[in-house]
This record gives C-alpha cells, structure tokens and sequence, in this order.
C-alpha cells in the first residue's frame, strides 16, 4: 500500500479496500497519485469505498436489479422492457457504472426524448435513477449521475373521450367474436387486462354487477391478482353490457379457466394481439384517431359518468383508481355544466341578501 513510480514514469497508488482486496491507479503526477490515495482511504473508513477497477455495466446491473426487485408481474415485464428497449441498445448501456457521468445521463434522456412521450420519458428516468439509488447502497458507486436531469415539457393535452357513436363504430369493425368486448370495456371502464382477465362467474346477471377479481397477465396468460387492492371491486352491470355478455356467451364458450372473451381456438386473447390485430384495423376502418387504443374505451367510460352528474369519488371507486385525484386531473374538463352550476350556486346563496338591499 503506498505511492511509488513505475520504470514507466507514472505512479502508481495502492490501497487496501474494506473486503481486503488490493486496488491500485496509476496517474502522471505523484501529487495526483496521493490524492486518490488519500481520498479511497477516507472512502474505506467511511464504509463508503468503491472499487474503480469494476467491470460491471449499466445494462448488467439494470438487469440485476430489475430481477430483484419484488414487483408484480406486468410491472416487472414493464421495467424488463423498458430496459432492454431504451437502455440496452444506447451507448449507456455497456459504460462500466463506476465511470457514468452526469453529461451522459443527460445526454442519453434528451436521445430517448426523441423517440419517447415525456410522460413515459419520465417513468425512465425514475427506473434509472433507481438502480444508480441501488449501486450506490452496494457500493459500487459512490454518488449517483442521475442528478438535475433537465426533461421535456410533460404537460398532457386533454384528454377527448370517444362518443357513443365513436365507440358503437369501433366494435362494428371489430371480428363478431370481439364485439361484446369492445362494448364491455367501454360500459365498464376496465383495464385491458382486466376486461380479458373477466370470467363468467364474476359477472351476476341477477344482480346487474360484475366483480373485478383477477387481471390477465400479459407474459403468463394467468390470472393474476388486479393492479392494486383497490382494483377489486364491483361494478354495476348496465343493461347495454348485460345484454352484450349474454349475445356473446351464448355463442363463444369461455376458455378453460372461465375467461369469457377467447380467440378462435378457444384460449384468451394475448394483450398484443387485441392491440395488433383487433384494434388497429378497427380503429383504421372506423376512421379513429390514429393513437386510439383500449385505454380511450376506459376514458369512455369516465366522461360518460361525469357528463351524467356522476360524483368523482364514484367514478375512481368504478375505474379502481386509489383516490379522486388522478379523476379530477384527466377529467375535470368533462364534467357537465360545472360553470353554469358555479354560477347558479352563487347567485342562489346571494339572492336573499340582494333582494333585502333592493327592498
């Protein structure tokens, strides 16, 4: 352990880390050479050393990290691809971890701003930040380079709802064996792995409910638990629905695990077959916006309920959001006539007061 010159004129600096491994860097200066001595020493004494000679990358330890990770299943497949898709391929990903700096963040996120929604952009950012937050607790880097991260504009545009006659169009160019689907999801508000995760036995006929106990798992083809505990829940079965469920189930059996919206063979849909092959030539030959998916049938469904008068603590328990907020942010510009009722609530409360002075 030390500082000494090399035959080849630099100097080479030694020191023992805190699992007993030797670590060594060489520099042109001993005055360099010291100063990295000195700061490593301080790093072992702190339980903050970090050996600069690792090898592993950023992609490997996305990897690593993604695999440990308890998360449920489709948001582990979500993160798998966010990393094989927008890390693995990047330069990034193959810079050891120890030698990422943050211009190189910086300019990987304003690379993947091209090609990403600033929304989606910014859930990426927050993966990478996390596995630097973890490199750091393994102590294989000292501080994190995903710091002041400038990001694009994420501001939504409104959202506009499908109409009636919008929705009704789609799942007439749908295949007849995906209609009642289309109809379901729109009258319902479910996710899409929800709406193929739905079985015969969760829907009551009698009653005119459904129960949302189980969600389709995109990998597996599984049931598996819904998003959150708060997306169990039970709906109320309009009849639009009620009649759509009982024209499809008695003409398509379900699948063997009671899923009620099949293909051909009799097995559950694959989420990217409903966006590949049913929606997308749909939405083309219903003459729909051009990034319509499954999701706008939920946003259906919400502005249908607000425009109703329907209250928005109703509408998320419906939609199986945790709380109002996320309801009020998408879709407060839905809600029928708020301006006029503003207006008459004021006038009402004041027209006692505003009568007295004329008297």
């Amino acid at each position: 352990m030390g500082v000494a010159r090399r035959p080849s004129g630099q100097w080479r600096a030694r020191v023992i880390g805190a699992d007993g491994r030797e670590r060594a860097a060489h520099f042109p200066t001993k005055t360099l050479a010291k100063r990295w001595e000195t700061e490593q020493l301080a790093a072992r004494n702190r339980g903050q050393f970090v050996d600069p000679s690792d090898t592993t990358t950023v992609v490997e330890y996305a990897r690593i990290w993604a695999a440990s990770r308890p998360h449920r299943p489709s948001t582990a497949y979500r993160t798998r691809a966010m990393i094989e898709k927008h890390i693995a391929p990047t330069p990034l990903a193959a810079r050891r971890l120890v030698t990422v700096r943050p211009s190189e963040v910086q300019a990987w996120v304003t690379d993947r701003s091209s090609v990403m929604a600033p929304s989606t952009l910014r859930l990426l950012v927050g993966l990478l930040r996390s596995v630097f937050a973890s490199a750091v607790l393994d102590r294989l880097v000292a501080t994190t380079p995903v710091v002041r991260i400038k990001l694009p504009d994420s501001r939504r545009g409104r959202v506009v709802p499908l109409t009636i006659e919008q929705v009704q169009t789609l799942s007439e160019n749908v295949a007849p064996r995906a209609r009642a689907m289309i109809i379901t999801q729109a009258g319902l508000g479910l996710r899409l792995g929800e709406i193929l995760g739905l079985r015969v036995s969760d829907v009551n006929f009698l009653n005119r409910t459904v129960r949302i106990e189980f969600q389709r798992d995109r990998e597996t083809m599984g049931l598996v638990a819904p998003k959150t505990p708060r997306s169990r829940r039970t709906i109320p079965l309009p009849r639009v629905v009620a009649d759509a469920l009982a024209a499809h189930l008695s003409e398509y059996s379900p699948a063997a695990d009671g899923g009620i919206f099949t293909g051909d063979r009799g097995k559950p849909y694959m989420h990217t077959y409903v966006h590949a092959k049913i929606i997308q030539p749909a939405v083309k030959a219903s003459g729909l916006p051009g990034g319509t998916t499954t999701h706008d049938l939920r946003h259906h469904f919400a502005s249908v309920l607000l425009q109703a008068g329907e209250s928005v603590v109703a509408v998320a328990e419906y939609l199986g959001h945790e709380n109002a907020t996320l309801v009020l942010s998408t879709y407060g510009h839905l809600m029928l006539n708020s301006e006029d009722r503003m207006r008459q609530a004021i006038d009402e409360a004041w027209a006692p007061k505003l009568g007295a002075a004329a008297l």
